[in-house]
């Protein structure tokens, strides 16, 4: 019998009981759309933070907090030497942190900021963009966060009088020109003995600001000098960064990096750079280096989900069972005039298995297209419920539900697998079926 001839078969007995049809297909639908669902969270969220992690700044960067060695107070030329000096390195960016926030004054605003010297010719190469400006070539030049116009307040402002009762800043209390170009006072103290502080400043200009982070929670307020300013911040207090403590002996101001970051040339080899840093005594950290246990995490939840998502595709299969047994039983005449006239048990038993696959066929397809719109109506409804219930604001691209078509190809693996084994037994019996016995429906 021709593979059309089956089909015709299989079809026009299917047309016979379209109701118990109907019903075995929708169990088999629902099975497929409850798992599809069900795991699409998992594929959702997992979609949502492995987004977040790569669109952070650091995630091509290898930070380096120190060495492993008790001797060693901290990272010198000579190691950003080395670092240089491996492959896949692009930039190598070095900071060290003032040890006090200095007065910052701007025509009749005032701040302290949070203050770092970093290397402005490694932070340009390694891709820290500019919103406007350029990057400070010497000591009397600065570089200030996207934010930093934020937290200057107006001389003599209460700060509990910078907002209004609806939360909202005060315009009266917000800096509102621009600062490209503006010459500030930065004022820093230091200890002359146990008690007494006296203050220098040093006037120094804006000629940059910083590019707007990625991300809308992040504020980049700080200040950025040069390691000229900071050397002569140490120079003048006589402490490493210009801690604020008395020495009476004269210390020593060894230039040691706070934080060195090295930008890789490209994601791929960040993993290996890594591990080489690490493996030489150095406290290496990579947010890229957690893309591996987040993902063995997602897909640990993802098969967990999936399995737990089959049972209900399992449970469907005990309806195709019932249909697929029905059906040999009510088909024993016709089973036997195949049979008489020559067909095979192996092309009866094919024919059976054709009507149980084009059952979970049916309803894995229809289960898909359901799972596509529950899935789209769960990213619309459920941040808009949240986000009145909680009165927070979701992140932007936040997805609960997200279905790849690999999620598609092993629900359509699955039912299919189901619905073979659930008519594999059915389909074996009629090829069993006496001739006589089914001509005679003594069956």
């Amino acid at each position: 019998m021709l593979f059309k001839d089956q089909l015709y078969f299989v079809r026009e007995n299917m047309k016979k009981n379209k109701m118990r049809i109907f019903m075995t297909v929708l169990a088999t639908a629902m099975g497929t759309a409850f798992l599809i669902v069900l795991a699409s969270v998992a594929f959702g969220l997992h979609d949502t933070l492995i987004k977040d992690v790569l669109e952070q700044e650091t995630v091509n960067q290898v930070q380096i907090y120190g060495k492993d060695d008790p001797n060693s107070q901290g990272i010198t030329d000579e190691d950003i030497d080395y670092f240089q000096s491996l492959e896949h390195v692009r930039a190598v960016r070095k900071q060290s942190y003032l040890r006090q926030s200095p007065r910052v004054s701007l025509n009749g605003y005032e701040t302290s900021p949070h203050t770092v010297a970093v290397d402005m010719g490694a932070l340009e190469t390694g891709g820290t963009p500019l919103e406007d400006g350029r990057y400070a070539t010497s000591s009397d030049e600065v570089v200030v966060g996207y934010h930093f116009y934020e937290q200057l307040l107006k001389e003599d402002t209460d700060p509990e009088d910078m907002y209004d009762e609806n939360g909202e800043r005060i315009d009266d209390t917000l800096y509102q020109g621009a600062v490209i170009g503006e010459t500030i006072d930065l004022t820093v103290s230091r200890l002359i003995n146990e008690t007494d502080t006296e203050e220098k400043t040093y006037q120094v200009t804006i000629v940059g600001v910083t590019a707007e982070p990625a991300n809308e929670w992040q504020q980049d307020q700080t200040l950025y000098t040069t390691f000229d300013f900071y050397q002569s911040v140490s120079e003048y207090t006589g402490t490493p960064g210009g801690e604020l403590y008395f020495q009476e002996e004269p210390m020593d101001l060894t230039f040691y990096y706070d934080e060195v970051t090295i930008q890789s040339n490209n994601l791929e080899n960040i993993q290996t750079l890594t591990k080489t840093i690490n493996d030489e005594g150095y406290y290496g950290y990579s947010v890229a280096s957690e893309l591996k246990q987040i993902n063995m995490l997602f897909t640990i939840a993802k098969a967990g989900l999936i399995f737990i998502g089959a049972i209900a595709v399992i449970i469907a299969s005990i309806g195709i069972f019932n249909t697929m047994t029905m059906a040999v039983t009510e088909r024993a005449p016709d089973i036997g005039i195949m049979k008489a006239i020559g067909a095979s048990p192996k092309t009866i038993k094919q024919i059976f298995l054709l009507e149980s696959s084009i059952i979970g066929i049916m309803g894995a397809t229809i289960g898909t297209l359901v799972s596509y719109l529950i899935s789209f109506l769960v990213n619309i409804g459920l941040p808009m419920i949240l986000e009145a219930v909680f009165e927070e604001q979701l992140p932007d691209g936040f997805q609960f539900s997200s279905i790849p078509w690999t999620l598609v190809i092993i629900a359509y693996t699955i039912c299919l697998l189901v619905t073979l084994i659930s008519g594999s037994r059915p389909a074996k019996k009629a090829t069993k079926i006496d001739v006589l016995s089914a001509l005679r429906r003594e069956l």
